[in-house]
């Protein structure tokens, strides 16, 4: 296996072997919104799909219809993960910017050989999945986790200040597609139904290509001490004792193909409230470890918060059953497979 990317960090290696995969990247001229110019991509492409016998592209991309288009002139069969449709704030700039990348991913889309997704709900709903239907199949991401080290969690809890509180938490890009700012907005109404709620918060605050965090500094600031911000967590331990910390885990998002953090709070033992939308619900009406609620609602957000923390034993995951429906060895066994498919189809038709 080998990896194509950018070189985003000067610090890192134009190439080197990770756990026995290559990895090749490319010196990136210039970045834009949530990409990069990268000229040298076409040579290092063209050059790398002469000794390979399947590509797989994951998207939202913006060099997608390229890499397709060019693996595809040279007989190279395409694989298009989908990590879903790309979702702007409503300005003219960036609905421009949505609208171009659909035209990518569409036209990425139509040439692959298959079209994989984490599920029916989410490929049901996409627009951009509708015109690929009969190439489309769900198969569900990977998550693992360690176990939580509970006596750490207490303790982190406890030089938090919130020993004895009741503690929410989200996690994710700070941006306006996961809802953050309604949970924000729900949060008076969700202190007179649970008077020492906290909200902890687990990721990048300051997105560099979109600045929604700046959008909501009054609502960060009318939460006060209310609202704890962690910063990113890179180490999974530390994500996995985040998770334990937390009474009840949210993601109120307005658009989501379906997101993994759900599951690692499931892992950790720790219910989740989620947005009843295609992706988004997925995880907890799978599992049943949570409740729904209505997108965009602070109202509706506060109230399910409320119910999910009073139902919250009820509610509690069984980390050994949610670990078998998100297994590390079938996710991989499927993609595997899907991929020796189109390797043996692309030498049948070539007569090889």
């Amino acid at each position: 296996m080998t990896v194509l990317t950018t070189r985003h960090e000067p610090s890192l290696s134009r190439e080197e072997v990770v756990d026995g995969v290559r990895v090749v990247r490319l010196r990136p001229l210039a970045g834009f919104n949530r990409g990069m110019i990268v000229p040298g991509l076409p040579f290092a492409l063209a050059r790398l799909l002469c000794e390979t016998d399947v590509v797989q592209i994951h998207t939202p991309l913006p060099e997608a219809l390229l890499v397709a288009g060019l693996a595809r002139a040279l007989g190279v069969p395409v694989l298009m993960t989908h990590h879903g449709d790309v979702v702007m704030p409503p300005s003219l700039h960036e609905k421009a910017i949505e609208a171009a990348a659909f035209v990518v991913l569409a036209g990425a889309a139509r040439l692959a050989n298959a079209v994989t997704t984490y599920s029916d709900d989410y490929a049901a709903s996409s627009r951009l999945l509708g015109g690929v239907r009969e190439k489309v199949r769900a198969i569900a991401p990977p998550v693992t986790l360690p176990e939580p080290d509970r006596a750490a969690s207490a303790r982190w809890r406890a030089d938090l200040g919130l020993t004895g509180k009741t503690v929410v938490g989200f996690a994710g890009r700070f941006v306006a597609e996961k809802g953050f700012d309604v949970l924000l907005q729900a949060l008076p109404l969700l202190r007179t139904l649970v008077p020492d709620v906290h909200l902890v918060f687990a990721g990048e605050a300051n997105v560099h290509y979109e600045r929604f965090f700046e959008k909501c500094r009054p609502l960060v600031s009318a939460a006060g001490d209310r609202l704890v911000l962690l910063g990113l967590l890179r180490d999974p331990q530390r994500i996995a004792d985040f998770h334990a910390m937390c009474d009840v885990f949210v993601l109120p998002s307005r658009s989501e193909m379906m997101a993994l953090v759900q599951v690692e709070a499931m892992l950790a033992g720790t219910p989740v409230v989620a947005t009843d939308i295609p992706g988004a619900r997925v995880v907890v009406r799978e599992t049943g470890y949570g409740l729904l609620c209505e997108s965009g609602s602070p109202e509706a957000l506060a109230r399910t918060l409320a119910q999910a923390l009073a139902r919250r034993a009820e509610l509690r995951p069984d980390p050994v059953r949610v670990a078998r429906l998100f297994a590390l060895e079938v996710s991989i066994s499927r993609n595997e497979a899907l991929l020796v498919e189109l390797t043996y189809v692309a030498k049948e038709c070539g007569g090889d």
